[in-house]
């Protein structure tokens, strides 16, 4: 059993752990989890994502309750089929989808799951990012996923409702490494159909696209969307399309914020990022680290966050060798496996 410190890490850090064993069939028993957040322990997103795993792996867990900052986890087989999760809050749906992601390299037939909460929930990218941005990403080294969104849920209400779909998966390397020339730029906007009065999701829009114009920058496409929710609120993604990689850029909306303003900060988000020479934002940074150490090969980034570097030191407690290569520029991570990613590490 790996003995894990949640402390210096958040809930990525956890998803990870998660995913990882369903992966190598190892146990793992994490202490101290979130204990450097203001509400330390297992929140309800956290949660949900425990019990979703578990469910998938028919694993035996302990610890598993809101506040706790010790989870004992022991996976069984990982098995297709379909089950509900539901996260109890506004919690991030998304990020329930995390942890069950990589399980796709394991499967012998589909699975599905519909999570219940937040679809658009702070400090996490909302579902258009995930379908727009991340899946896209994931398919072009070999996984087989898709979300359906069936109902939007914003803070505080929650009440959303997705489903991941998974198919059995075989991953190719990945090579992220030189992101090429923009292609291309397109804007994202969504907002409540309380909102639809004040034309939210379309002032959003316009804002990104008069933004970008003023930059030199066309917009390729222009989605505006207005969909019921059991709370107000909205969220815009501006995705970059390079040649050999995808970027996205997102926000949500905020009580007293214009929607000019949210429009503002997240084109400045995109042109601080186009403005370097990393091919994946900081969001998918660390989340392809679990699929790098299982397919190989090389992805540059933005910076290395404090996420990045937990998440390298749980791959190596799991025996996956995913390493820094710091003196680069842009700086890369970089994955050595087998050829054949159906071979766990030990």
């Amino acid at each position: 059993m790996h003995s894990l410190d949640g402390s210096t890490g958040g809930g990525q850090l956890l998803r990870s752990a998660l995913s990882l064993a369903a992966l190598s069939g190892e146990s793992f028993r994490m202490t101290g989890i979130r204990a450097n957040r203001t509400n330390p322990g297992l929140r309800a997103q956290h949660l949900a994502a425990v019990r979703g795993v578990a469910r998938a792996c028919d694993a035996d867990i302990h610890g598993d309750a809101v506040g706790s900052e010790a989870l004992t986890f022991h996976p069984g087989a990982t098995d297709g089929g379909r089950f509900d999760v539901d996260v109890g809050t506004a919690g991030s749906v998304a990020l329930v989808f995390d942890a069950l992601l990589p399980l796709a390299t394991t499967l012998d037939r589909p699975l599905a799951v519909t999570v219940t909460g937040g679809t658009d929930a702070r400090w996490s990218p909302p579902a258009e990012y995930y379908r727009e941005v991340k899946l896209p990403l994931c398919r072009r080294f070999g996984l087989q996923a898709a979300v359906d969104v069936a109902r939007t849920g914003y803070y505080p209400a929650g009440g959303g409702e997705a489903t991941l779909w998974l198919a059995p998966s075989s991953l190719s390397e990945i090579e992220f490494a030189d992101r090429g020339s923009l292609a291309g730029v397109r804007v994202y906007s969504k907002a409540s159909t309380s909102l639809a009065a004040q034309n939210v999701a379309e002032r959003q829009a316009e804002a990104a696209r008069e933004r970008l114009g003023e930059a030199g920058h066309s917009v390729a496409e222009r989605r505006v969307t207005y969909a019921k929710s059991n709370s107000p609120g909205s969220s815009l993604l501006v995705r970059a399309d390079y040649d050999r990689s995808l970027a996205g850029f997102d926000a949500l909306g905020e009580r007293g914020v214009p929607a000019e303003d949210v429009a503002a900060g997240v084109v400045d988000s995109f042109l601080d990022f186009d403005d370097g020479r990393a091919s994946v934002d900081e969001h998918a940074a660390d989340q392809l680290l679990v699929f790098l150490a299982l397919a190989g090969g090389r992805v540059s980034i933005p910076r290395v966050t404090d996420h990045v570097e937990t998440s390298l030191e749980l791959l190596s407690a799991f025996g996956y060798d995913v390493s820094l290569v710091r003196d680069s520029r842009p700086i890369l991570v970089a994955g050595q496996t087998s050829s054949d990613t159906s071979v766990y590490p030990r």
